[in-house]
């Protein structure tokens, strides 16, 4: 993934849709996007500090 995937959660979140974290392994995690109507549209996995960080604690 070429953008920020901090922003691109921001951006997502602005546009009126949900994210959530589908999985989390060591220091990778997978974003799973989703429509306001709860389906998935698209995932992503990143093990990016910046993410990791903005996550926190939020798990599965």
């Amino acid at each position: 993934m070429d953008d920020d995937p901090v922003e691109v959660l921001r951006r997502w979140e602005d546009s009126g849709a949900y994210w959530r974290v589908a999985t989390r392994w060591q220091d990778t995690v997978t974003i799973a996007l989703l429509r306001c109507d709860g389906e998935e549209v698209d995932h992503f996995t990143s093990s990016d500090p910046r993410l990791l960080a903005f996550l926190g604690e939020r798990g599965q």
